[in-house]
């Protein structure tokens, strides 16, 4: 799928769209669970914006905003959305969680396929 793509841009939306694909394929599979919890924060919805407002340009495209499929087997709960980065790290002070979870750098979505310049 990303053969021959060096636009950041479209490998997101590439490595999204499979993602959704794989993921919702996957989701078909489980029983008892009932919903998806994300960690969607403020910036990805800013990020993510322009497009569905029409008000600024697209920063970056996130799969988890805007991209999920309108029908999925599992409810969408996403209880930091409001939430920046830091906010959301001093949550996780304050219920316990080990400094080296809060403080750790997440792994980028769509992975290293953005972050290799040119074609992969």
């Amino acid at each position: 799928g990303l053969a021959g793509v060096t636009d950041p841009e479209q490998k997101r939306k590439i490595i999204g769209r499979t993602f959704i694909e794989v993921f919702d394929e996957e989701a078909h599979k489980l029983t008892g669970v009932d919903f998806l919890a994300q960690g969607t924060i403020y910036p990805d919805v800013i990020e993510s914006a322009g497009a569905r407002t029409g008000k600024a340009h697209v920063i970056k495209s996130h799969h988890n905003v805007g991209g999920l499929p309108e029908r999925m087997k599992l409810k969408l709960v996403e209880p930091l959305r409001e939430l920046f980065k830091d906010e959301v790290r001093r949550m996780g002070i304050e219920l316990g969680l080990p400094p080296e979870m809060v403080h750790r750098h997440p792994f980028p979505g769509p992975g290293l396929g953005v972050r290799i310049l040119g074609e992969i």
